[in-house]
């Protein structure tokens, strides 16, 4: 399945809590979105492995996305080498998206910004062709290169490159959130209180929406990160 979205992240909600809006934005416009989460989460003080999985399945359904797959990197443990590169240029071969979004740079959770340099060494690998790799049935993989790759930001603020107006979707956006019910606020959980499941923590998110559509005359937006220098063919688009 070609995507023309194709969006990586470490752990499963880390799509959705940083840029849902923009997959439920690219969804609802008819483009083929597909979310591959790194690892399940297992290390996350509430909730399990097998908790997590369901919960980003039924994420994936509010959020309408054509594919989610999770690759079983081991939760704060996987490395930027080359096993981990070729499993990333893998499924970048295999889904052939026109633009990648990949985790922060930096981030609180060390996974992010490692997550952040495995994707972008490994998709620059992806584009050459002496570099073999092979699908499932064993027929081998044509070297690709998407158009562009872009980093969300995540609970550390980084000042974005660019913002993008999500403002129609972005209840979707705090739906598909709360479908991770064991990882943030319930005030029926029995589990110990993290730092994400404070109902301070969901606030803080809607938080960072307004003032990313303040700056740019819109009501919630979500920024992004580009290690490359951004061209536009018409400024008078710009806000």
């Amino acid at each position: 399945m070609k995507l023309d979205l194709l969006v990586f992240a470490a752990h499963p909600d880390d799509a959705e809590l940083s840029c849902g809006g923009t997959i439920a934005k690219y969804v609802h416009e008819g483009k083929k979105v597909g979310i591959v989460d790194l690892t399940a989460g297992e290390l996350g003080t509430r909730g399990s492995k097998e908790i997590r999985y369901r919960e980003s399945l039924r994420a994936s359904e509010i959020l309408g996305i054509a594919v989610r797959e999770n690759l079983q990197m081991q939760d704060g443990f996987f490395k930027n080498d080359e096993v981990h590169q070729r499993l990333i240029i893998k499924t970048i071969r295999k889904y052939q998206p026109t633009i990648v979004l990949a985790n922060a740079y930096h981030d609180r959770h060390p996974d992010h910004g490692r997550a952040s340099d495995l994707i972008g060494d490994a998709l620059f690998l992806c584009a050459l062709p002496k570099i073999k790799s092979f699908d499932e049935l064993g027929v081998e993989q044509m070297a690709w290169k998407p158009n562009l790759l872009l980093h969300y930001i995540q609970d550390r603020f980084i000042q974005p490159n660019i913002v993008l107006d999500v403002s129609d979707y972005f209840d979707l956006k705090l739906e598909s959130i709360k479908a991770y019910r064991s990882q943030f606020y319930d005030a029926n959980s029995q589990e110990q209180d993290t730092y994400i499941s404070s109902p301070d923590y969901l606030d803080a998110v809607v938080a960072r929406a307004r003032e990313l559509g303040k700056h740019v005359g819109v009501r919630y937006a979500e920024g992004f990160l580009s290690r490359k220098l951004l061209g536009v063919s018409d400024i008078f688009q710009l806000q």
